[in-house]
């Protein structure tokens, strides 16, 4: 009864979700999409207290995202994405989390968790996200953009 109590409880992922910055400095939110497809995607402050996370910003793209690598500036207009909330300013000393989803919830993308700090330590073309080590750990990481495209889906 535990396991019929716990399953169902989250979407499955089929995608990963990074971020990068632009050469002009504009942080840059980074997809891929590992078999299915993903809609949007939404950056929340990140909180332990469910009620205490907040949506600062929030995308849809015009066309499902299917398997490859999609990208798009989180803070000014992109082209192939609809802004459906605008990026509130971000603040230093606050943890942000990017997640992908579906709007049926079949699919989500593994979050990325960050502040501006971590933004402040990219250079274009990297991308942090969560991945996992070679002793099974996962940890942000810090990739160039060909390696997360060849690596970011292995462990899907």
């Amino acid at each position: 009864m535990a396991l019929a109590a716990t399953s169902g409880c989250t979407v499955a992922p089929d995608a990963v979700a990074g971020f990068s910055v632009t050469a002009d400095g504009h942080l840059l939110g980074v997809m891929m999409v590992c078999g299915h497809h993903i809609d949007g995607a939404t950056l929340y402050v990140d909180s332990d207290d469910v009620n205490k996370e907040v949506t600062v910003g929030s995308w849809t793209a015009d066309r499902p995202l299917t398997p490859g690598l999609a990208t798009w500036t989180l803070d000014a207009p992109a082209v192939g994405w609809t802004t459906t909330r605008s990026l509130a300013p971000l603040t230093a000393k606050t943890t942000y989390a990017l997640y992908g989803w579906t709007k049926d919830n079949s699919w989500s993308a593994s979050s990325i968790s960050f502040t501006l700090a971590d933004r402040d330590q990219l250079t274009p073309g990297q991308v942090r996200y969560d991945g996992i080590s070679d002793n099974g750990d996962e940890s942000a990481i810090t990739v160039s953009v060909a390696e997360f495209k060849a690596k970011a889906c292995q462990n899907m």
